[in-house]
């Protein structure tokens, strides 16, 4: 348990490579109340139903054999994007000033794509983040997760 609190008005991302909760605590850090600020979810669908190349070829020097490249992963490049789309509009909203703070939940992958994009103002207004996956999840249970693991 980490002692930080959810404050009023404090936001809330739940995120993963395919979806993104942006909510916002409308209760105090002792009876945290979630509603949905904004949803994003991104048609990602496998690579093999996104790109078709053969993959390339490149050529050895001094008489060596050609070698195969490996295929782009576009599944988790559209993740990676993702994530980036999404540290924008953190960004944007920390900017703006229409974000005080705000609890990043996310996979490990995930908080590490957000911080690499997230700028310095942004990262300041980051007051915890949890390494777990709650996109599937109902908002009482997200709420449940926050109120064990963040206390004011």
């Amino acid at each position: 348990m980490t002692n930080i609190a959810v404050h009023n008005g404090a936001w809330v991302l739940v995120g993963d490579g395919r979806r993104a909760l942006f909510l916002q605590n409308h209760g105090d850090p002792d009876l945290i109340d979630l509603r949905v600020v904004e949803a994003r979810v991104d048609d990602n669908p496998p690579t093999r139903e996104q790109g078709t190349d053969a993959p390339g070829r490149a050529f050895g020097t001094g008489g060596a054999p050609r070698s195969a490249v490996e295929n782009a992963d576009w599944h988790e490049l559209e993740k990676e994007h993702f994530a980036k789309s999404v540290a924008e509009r953190i960004n944007a909203a920390a900017e703006s000033g229409e974000l005080s703070e705000i609890v990043i939940i996310a996979p490990p992958r995930v908080l590490g794509e957000l911080r690499q994009e997230l700028s310095p103002k942004a990262k300041g207004k980051v007051k915890g983040e949890l390494d777990k996956d709650l996109t599937r999840h109902p908002l009482p249970e997200i709420e449940k997760a926050l109120a064990r693991e963040f206390r004011a």
